[in-house]
């Protein structure tokens, strides 16, 4: 199952809407800023249906 998620920009704060996949349980990649084009890392824990914990990180 699909959630979708705002997160915030590290860099320029810019907010924007990931869809994670809570079917896979950690997970970790890399997107770019649609503002700043900057990359940076989402960190997320789920359980089925569920975002247990999602973090961004500054690369």
């Amino acid at each position: 199952m699909a959630i979708s998620e705002s997160v915030s920009c590290p860099f320029c704060g810019q907010e924007s809407t990931l869809i994670i996949d809570t079917s896979v349980s950690s997970q970790r990649f890399i997107t770019d800023c649609e503002v700043c084009c900057r990359p940076f890392e989402v960190c997320a824990e789920c359980e089925p249906g569920e975002i247990v914990s999602l973090d961004v990180l500054s690369g």
